[in-house]
């Protein structure tokens, strides 16, 4: 009789963050697929845990899915986690998987702490409709083109990205999606640095080039303002209440009306004079 495979998420920075449910299942399963056992070695001794590790990650292949599922097909029970957060989201588990279901193994969730959730619940951003991008591509055309893409989305966009790279996406995102485009970075979630910083991307971009970055980042940024279907100019009017819309929402006036102007093709001064007239 096939064992199962328990997707069990794990804290993204405090080790508090874990519910009960899981630290059982950690302990009852026969083994654990980890992305870094090192890391997981630390939870686990964290909670005097001693179930065995296995090494899953982005390099083990097909090859190294079909030698866990084949213990599982065999009766053994899996947890599989990943160094932070759940798995399988932007993470190499999700291969693992997809053969589960494939061979007709069960497969079952032990949910827990997100990065994704954590940040467009902090971030200030419109929560509710946005699309979860992971890390962007690292070659220039697959970038560019998705950073095109993503210029004409209006639901909140999330994005991951490590500290060495954060300086270049700003730059990307800043020629891409425009300046005054504002944006959201969650840095260290639920870690004692803990930082949100609120700007707009030139702001943030300036920041950056200043300050040394670190920890983890999750980028929460605005969507584009949605375009009639006929494709409508802009009165100064109309664009005047976008810039006051934004800055309701927290921004800088003068930073809310970049931003319209931005959106609408009008000329940013002229914003400004309308919202104060």
């Amino acid at each position: 009789m096939s064992g199962t495979l328990y997707i069990i998420g794990t804290p993204i920075g405090n080790l508090e963050d874990i519910t009960l449910r899981q630290l059982r299942m950690l302990r009852e399963v026969d083994f654990i697929a980890a992305e870094d056992t090192r890391v997981t070695r630390k939870l686990l001794s964290h909670y005097d845990i001693k179930t065995p590790l296995v090494s899953f990650h982005e390099h083990s292949g097909e090859a190294g899915a079909k030698k866990i599922a084949a213990r599982i097909s065999e009766g053994e029970n899996c947890g599989i986690v990943t160094d932070a957060g759940m798995p399988c989201i932007s993470d190499p588990g999700e291969p693992l998987i997809k053969l589960c279901y494939e061979m007709g193994i069960p497969v079952t969730a032990v949910p827990g702490a997100s990065a994704v959730v954590t940040a467009i619940a902090i971030a200030g951003q419109a929560s509710g409709q946005f699309v979860f991008e992971g890390f962007l591509p690292v070659p220039k055309k697959e970038r560019t083109e998705r950073l095109k893409r993503l210029a004409s989305e209006t639901r909140t966009i999330i994005l991951y990205e490590a500290p060495h790279k954060l300086v270049r996406t700003l730059a990307d995102l800043a020629d891409t999606l425009g300046e005054g485009r504002q944006i959201s970075l969650c840095r260290e979630l639920t870690k004692i640095h803990e930082e949100v910083i609120r700007t707009t991307i030139v702001d943030a971009r300036k920041l950056y080039e200043e300050r040394e970055p670190r920890g983890e980042y999750v980028l929460v940024i605005a969507g584009a303002a949605e375009v009639s279907p006929e494709g409508e100019s802009f009165t100064l009017e109309e664009a005047a209440a976008l810039a006051l819309k934004y800055a309701e929402e927290g921004m800088k006036k003068r930073d809310a009306c970049k931003r319209a102007a931005l959106e609408t093709g009008l000329r940013s001064n002229d914003i400004y004079s309308a919202m104060q007239s």
